[in-house]
């Protein structure tokens, strides 16, 4: 595809690595910032015009007049919604994205409609980040949990510890175990390389277990790997921006909700629009200020500041001083895999939250989900079965029939309301959202051109 990105910061330099360097698209990148625009150029194989992203002779320059997509993503939502107004005006885009930040906008639903504001896709990373966060909180056990089928279907990544039901038993033992539900492991990575999942497979202690469930079986299904961690009450929130922000109003009536804010201003803005979060104007790396909280009965510790080696210490001292969970929002891929598993329990990736959203518009075929995995090395996706036995590749067919490529498992299947476990002998039927696992995510287009239909389907 022939993709603009508007904007060169940190979302739009990660979506402009990934489309062009892993998805082989054909990218174009505006930004007023002539050096970061360079920086870009010499490490990826894109095209770059300098200029103000919602000007209509910048966006001729960047050849809008022929793109398929413009992804909006500066820091400015206004920039954002007037150029895919201008894009869709002068040139008819096709496709227009836009990353909105602002609650005030996103509340107002009937704005961004073609006869209005043309954005076909509003992308808010911070609710995205705040949605993610809040499942995990929600599962303490988990180390990611990522929503198929309006939420009805959940992949959930648990680390099996020594002393769970299935740890050092064979994955056909998993319906003697929970006879009353129906779950199914999609893949495992055992010191960090993927096993694919089969029923002689043995669970061992550490294996970072990847399993699919309806919503309501997940907390059963991580019982059977690990102590099932008592549900979080207390959480304490360092960062007072967006996302802070969002997250304690999302929890404040369900969790004894603290917030951290190292601006008194803001502190005391923040303290005016939460009804039941305490707001406390300080330091999130102060040592006296924790214990002042009693730091060690707390359950969770988000570390969600603008500052990622703020959340990197602050969460450090809070799992230091007691407090039994704790994550951090961590910009820089390379810092991830130095953290995680230490001191700090779960890394949290923006870019890898964001990623997934944008390439569910990218993908061919009818494609409703996208999650990128493993630092984007895995995926798992959500796409639609169309046509008839005569026009498509998995219709008609037992999942066992289904030529699915290296590394790929179909976890579950979603039909009308039903949840259906991705057995070897469920048939596939028209209209089915099948949810797939992918190890490597360099099969991709292989699954995509399974679910596109032949050209004689009408």
């Amino acid at each position: 595809m022939k993709i603009l990105i508007l904007g060169a910061g940190q979302v739009g330099s990660t979506v402009a690595q990934h489309l062009a360097r892993e998805e082989a698209n054909e990218v174009t990148v505006v930004d007023i910032d002539a050096e970061r625009l360079q920086e870009m150029q010499d490490r990826l194989d894109i095209r770059t015009v300098r200029g103000m992203a919602s000007y209509p002779d910048v966006l001729a320059r960047a050849g809008a007049d022929d793109a398929e997509m413009i992804v909006a993503v500066t820091d400015s939502d206004e920039t954002n919604m007037v150029a895919c107004q201008v894009a869709y005006t002068l040139y008819h885009t096709p496709t227009k994205i836009a990353r909105i930040r602002a609650t005030e906008y996103i509340q107002a639903e009937a704005l961004f409609v073609q006869e209005a504001m043309p954005v076909d896709v509003v992308i808010s990373p911070e609710k995205l980040v705040m949605d993610y966060i809040r499942r995990l909180i929600q599962y303490p056990g988990a180390l990611q949990v990522l929503d198929f089928a309006d939420g009805r279907v959940r992949l959930v990544a648990v680390r099996a510890y020594y002393g769970g039901p299935l740890v050092g038993n064979e994955l056909r033992n998993i319906r003697d175990h929970l006879p009353n539900l129906d779950a199914r492991v999609a893949a495992i990575y055992r010191r960090g390389e993927p096993i694919i999942p089969e029923g002689d497979t043995v669970i061992e202690a550490d294996d970072e277990v990847f399993f699919i469930a309806a919503r309501e079986d997940i907390r059963q299904v991580i019982s059977e790997l690990r102590k099932l961690d008592r549900p979080a009450r207390r959480v304490i929130i360092a960062g007072g921006g967006n996302i802070g922000e969002r997250l304690a109003a999302a929890l404040e009536e369900t969790h004894n909700v603290k917030l951290i804010e190292r601006d008194k201003d803001r502190a005391r803005q923040l303290s005016e629009r939460l009804d039941k979060t305490i707001v406390l104007h300080g330091d999130a790396a102060d040592e006296e200020l924790f214990r002042d909280e009693n730091i060690e009965h707390v359950d969770v510790f988000c570390g969600v500041t603008n500052a990622e080696e703020a959340n990197i210490l602050s969460s450090m001292l809070a799992k230091h001083l007691g407090a039994k969970k704790t994550m951090a929002l961590i910009n820089r891929p390379s810092y991830v895999d130095l953290v995680q598993s230490g001191a700090i329990d779960i890394a949290i990736s923006p870019q890898q939250i964001t990623i997934g959203s944008l390439l569910t518009h990218i993908r061919r075929g009818d494609v409703v989900a996208v999650h990128s995995l493993r630092r984007g090395a895995a995926e798992a996706i959500e796409a639609v079965a169309h046509g008839d036995p005569d026009t498509s590749e998995v219709v008609g067919k037992a999942i066992e029939d289904i030529a699915l490529p290296p590394g790929t498992t179909i976890g579950a299947i979603v039909r009308d309301k039903d949840v259906i476990m991705g057995h070897r002998d469920i048939v596939i039927e028209p209209e089915d959202h099948v949810i797939l696992f992918l190890v490597d995510r360099k099969y991709v287009p292989a699954v995509e051109r399974l679910f596109q239909v032949d050209v004689t389907f009408i």
